[in-house]
């Protein structure tokens, strides 16, 4: 691919349920306020997309129980993903925490939803399918019609380069040739630091911990057996396991629905 100068560096990842009863309001509120006022209008952070799971969907995540998402895998029915340009992570994470603060003292905040998984992660590598594919700079504005999370955990001991190797050269070509996944993207947890005033659960292992984004040419159903046998060929392996999959649709913003389609 050409190279162009704007790069990911890193990226939030902040999976959120809504309280039974406010899914509209809340929904409403994040993408009119929070999305932009709390995320996009800062310094570095140059894209942003919404995804949701109705209960359809969370009805094929898997392993249960999962470390990512407590009490059960079909916890968290939002998640919102951000890229942080490269060799600028420190400066706008220091004007979100400033940020997110001011907006809850002004009464800017929603009480009435739960963080189930919020972290930052470090941007790896990726592979893509095609020789001329959609940059990972692109994807969160290319309007994808689904998007898969993959949370890895390597066994005690394996070393990352291990399992990169296994995926990028054993695995993800055939995995990924004449299937509607159109790129995998993979990331390092930053570990957690200056809490921000919502409780947002610690994630154990970080260390060990990588985060896999993929982003389809087809809605996830149509996709996901693929990542069902990713899941059962890693442990095969014994380099690791799968500890969260996720499949996801767009939100339609400007509209409230799936609202009514969470539980």
């Amino acid at each position: 691919m050409d190279e162009y100068p704007v790069k990911v560096g890193s990226m939030l990842f902040t999976m959120v349920d809504p309280k039974r009863g406010h899914e509209a309001a809340y929904n409403r509120w994040y993408e009119r306020d929070h999305f932009y006022a709390g995320c996009l209008v800062g310094p570095w952070l140059f894209a942003g997309r919404r995804w949701v799971a109705p209960r359809a969907l969370k009805e094929l995540r898997f392993p249960e129980p999962s470390p990512l998402a407590q009490p059960s895998v079909r916890t968290g029915s939002y998640v919102a993903v951000y890229w942080i340009h490269a060799g600028h992570h420190d400066e706008h994470h220091e004007w979100a925490i400033n940020q997110v603060r001011w907006l809850y003292r002004n009464g800017r905040g929603f009480a009435e939803r739960t963080h189930v998984h919020t972290l930052l992660y470090t941007y790896d590598w990726s592979f893509y399918r095609d020789s001329n594919p959609v940059p990972l700079e692109l994807s969160l504005d290319h309007n994808f019609p689904g998007m898969a999370s993959i949370a890895i955990e390597r066994e005690a001991g394996v070393a990352q380069v291990d399992l990169d190797r296994w995926l990028r050269e054993s695995y993800l070509p055939s995995m990924l040739a004449g299937s509607p996944i159109a790129s995998c993207s993979t990331w390092s947890p930053i570990p957690q630091e200056n809490a921000p005033p919502m409780d947002i659960p610690r994630v154990e292992r970080t260390d060990r911990l990588d985060l896999q984004l993929y982003f389809l040419d087809d809605e996830p159903q149509q996709a996901w057996r693929y990542f069902v046998k990713l899941g059962k060929d890693l442990t095969a392996t014994g380099l690791g396991r799968v500890v969260f999959a996720a499949p996801w649709l767009p939100t339609v913003v400007g509209t409230d629905r799936y609202t009514d389609e969470l539980w």
